[in-house]
């Protein structure tokens, strides 16, 4: 016999679950754009920007946190003649997940 307890307990895990789903979707997608944003920085565009953008998202696998990402994309800038500091790296992953959250609003629409 269903509670209402444990209707609502379930209501708040499938909630939990689709913010996580959404937040990964997130991270992956500001993850692709910070790519695409290195890519052109090196002078990469079309397949080879895709390709590296692709790189960018895989990295993020590594470990938890950004701090793979960031650091990628930092060695990566550095051996390509583009040094960027970290900070200037974070304040693109902040305005670029504004973007990918912005994006992913738009599409579910």
């Amino acid at each position: 016999m269903s509670t209402t307890f444990d209707d609502r307990k379930k209501g708040f895990e499938t909630k939990f679950q689709k913010d996580q789903e959404l937040q990964f979707k997130v991270n992956n997608r500001r993850n692709k754009l910070l790519g695409l944003w290195a890519a052109a920085q090196l002078g990469k565009s079309g397949d080879a920007a895709e390709a590296y953008a692709k790189e960018v998202v895989l990295a993020d696998f590594d470990k938890p946190g950004d701090e793979d990402v960031l650091h990628k994309v930092m060695k990566d800038l550095e051996a390509g003649g583009k040094p960027t500091d970290a900070a200037t790296l974070r304040k693109q992953m902040t305005k670029l997940l504004d973007e990918a959250k912005e994006q992913l609003m738009n599409e579910s629409k």
